[in-house]
């Protein structure tokens, strides 16, 4: 069975791919550009993009939104994350906030899965700290710069073992659960 996931980003579309290989579901990547609205409040981001997603798909889908929550700032920039991260790149990021003695962050994901009935959200979360330097590959955003707490490497720097320990794998395995009781 088919499941629209709708991103433009390739990476995020390989790893849900992976995270839902073992459900029966097959993630089809719907790639359209959505306006989202600016909010720190990331349910209320997810639960509009997940709307706008199904008028424009016409059936089932699901979006995702993964955001840092940086202690130091209050969890600021949560549901703006993609925006500040576009302003200050990899090696801002880690000159402002990794050689800080308080650099402890939380990534959050939030799932928004559009039934056509009902607007179901899931969410997966881990602690961690920011590097002082960026480290691993810079392809996905801010991953160089995250250390998960009980671990010595960023996320860049774990390659697909990120997988296995990630914020969207910890929401996503709320998400493979629900999809396979609602098709029981």
């Amino acid at each position: 069975m088919k499941i629209r996931f709708l991103t433009k980003n390739d990476h995020k579309a390989a790893e849900v791919s992976a995270i839902l290989m073992d459900t029966g579901f097959e993630v089809v990547a719907a790639k359209y550009v959505i306006n989202e609205i600016q909010t720190e409040d990331v349910n209320m981001l997810v639960r509009d993009k997940v709307l706008k997603a199904f008028e424009i798909v016409g059936r089932p889908v699901f979006v995702e939104h993964t955001g840092l929550y940086i202690e130091s700032l209050n969890g600021f920039p949560g549901g703006l994350t993609q925006i500040f991260w576009d302003k200050l790149q990899a090696d801002k990021f880690s000159e402002l906030f990794g050689f800080s003695e308080d650099n402890g962050l939380i990534a959050k994901t939030v799932i928004g899965y559009c039934d056509s009935m009902k607007i179901h959200m899931f969410e997966g979360e881990v602690r961690g700290t920011v590097v002082d330097q960026p480290r691993g590959n810079r392809d996905f955003q801010w991953d160089c710069v995250f250390i998960p707490e009980g671990q010595t490497e960023t996320f860049a720097e774990m390659g697909l073992r990120k997988n296995e320990i990630s914020m969207r794998k910890i929401a996503f395995d709320k998400f493979k659960s629900f999809l396979k009781d609602s098709t029981k």
